[in-house]
C-alpha cells in the first residue's frame, strides 16, 4: 500500500479567489493531513486590484504585492501555492498553460479538485477557468497525452461559490463545515488589503451557509459532534459512486 500523501488541488483564476471561496476547505484538509496545492492562473492584477491602481502603483508593483499577500494567506491556511502569471481581464488560455496544468494534475494525482463555476456573467475569467480545469482533467486522463507522469484517475471536481450565485446558476449540493478553521480563513482574507470590502461579505456568507448546512442534516450539530457555525457551499460536477446512497 502506498504511503504517498493524499492531495487536493485548488485552481484559482486570480490570486485571491481561493481564499474567499475555499479557504475553509484548504485549512480543513491541511489539518486532515492532505497536501493542498493552490494554482493561481493570474494575480488578478488588472481586474481585482482597483485600490492599488488608484494608489498609483505600477503593474509589476501590483503583481508583487498580490503575490506576497496570497503567499501569506496560503501559509496561514496550510497550502502550497504556485503562480502561473497568465494575465487577467482577459485570462488567456494557451497550449503552454494547458500543458502545465495537465502535468500538475498527473504529477500530484489530486483526489479532489476545487475551482470556479461554469457560469459567471460578471467575470469571464472565472468561467474560462472552470472550463479549462474540466478540460485539463479529461486530458490528464488520456493515455496518449504526452507527459512523463502517469494518467490521472477520476477526481471529483467541485465548483466553489461565486460572488453572485443566483446569476451564475450555482446550486450547491455539498456543504462543508468549516467552523473549526474559520478563524484562519478570516485571517487569510485579511491578507488581501486591496479587497477589504470582501472580508465581511464572505464572513457573513459563511454564517448563512453554516445555518443552511445545519438544516440539511436536521441538526445544528455536525457529524463530529460540534455546532456548525460556518460552512462553505460547493457544487459537484460528477456523480458519486458507492455501495449505498448515504
Amino acid at each position: 500500500m502506498s504511503n504517498k500523501q493524499k492531495t487536493i488541488t485548488v485552481v484559482s483564476a486570480h490570486s485571491a479567489d481561493f481564499i474567499w471561496r475555499s479557504g475553509g476547505a484548504i485549512a480543513l484538509y491541511h489539518d486532515l493531513g492532505y497536501q493542498v496545492r493552490v494554482i493561481c492562473l493570474s494575480f488578478g492584477e488588472r481586474g481585482e486590484s482597483a485600490r492599488l491602481w488608484k494608489d498609483g502603483k505600477t503593474l509589476e508593483e501590483i503583481k508583487a504585492k498580490r503575490r506576497a499577500e496570497s503567499e501569506e494567506a496560503a501559509r496561514i491556511l496550510g497550502a502550497e501555492i504556485r503562480f502561473l502569471d497568465a494575465g487577467d481581464y482577459p485570462l488567456q488560455i494557451t497550449k503552454e498553460l494547458q500543458d502545465i496544468v495537465v502535468n500538475e494534475f498527473r504529477e500530484h494525482q489530486p483526489e479532489i479538485i476545487l475551482t470556479h463555476s461554469l457560469e459567471d456573467p460578471y467575470n469571464f475569467d472565472h468561467k474560462r477557468t472552470a472550463e479549462f480545469v474540466l478540460e485539463c482533467r479529461v486530458l490528464a486522463q488520456a493515455e496518449g497525452y504526452p507527459s512523463e507522469h502517469g494518467i490521472l484517475g477520476a477526481p471529483q471536481v467541485f465548483s466553489f461559490e461565486p460572488h453572485q450565485p443566483e446569476q451564475c446558476d450555482f446550486k450547491p449540493n455539498a456543504f462543508l463545515d468549516i467552523s473549526s478553521v474559520f478563524d484562519r480563513k478570516r485571517k487569510a482574507m485579511e491578507c488581501m488589503n486591496a479587497q477589504e470590502h470582501l472580508w465581511e461579505y464572505y464572513s457573513e456568507l459563511a454564517k448563512r451557509r453554516g445555518m443552511q448546512a445545519g438544516r440539511n442534516i436536521g441538526s445544528a450539530i455536525s457529524l463530529s459532534g460540534s455546532k456548525i457555525t460556518y460552512a462553505e457551499a460547493y457544487q459537484r460536477h460528477f456523480p458519486t459512486v458507492g455501495g449505498t446512497l448515504v
